[in-house]
């Protein structure tokens, strides 16, 4: 029987010194995320996240909120929409 690894969350401190070891230090990915116990492509993803200034990161996180934010808006227009037209297809027009 097959089990499924349990996800392990880590900090975001953990992460960015994770990116520091590659970055900075000038250590391969494959080594640090062998070393850290992590997969690769999460240390590649946590470098496209925390391989960027604080501000910029931040910017990024706002936009993304943002985005996040209006899919869900326009997801809701779209069921009012279909709806009232759904409505209108029910009702016939009156004629006045």
């Amino acid at each position: 029987m097959e089990t499924k690894k349990s996800q392990q969350r880590f900090t975001g401190e953990f992460k960015a010194e994770a990116v520091r070891q590659v970055t900075e230090r000038g250590h391969p990915v494959a080594e640090v995320a062998a070393r850290l116990g992590v997969s690769s492509h999460s240390q590649y993803a946590w470098i496209k996240r925390y391989g960027v200034p604080p501000a910029q990161r931040a910017q990024q996180d706002s936009q993304s909120d943002e985005i996040r934010r209006l899919k869900a808006e326009l997801r809701r227009v779209t069921e009012e929409r279909d709806i009232l037209r759904k409505a209108a297809a029910y009702f016939p027009r009156q004629s006045g």
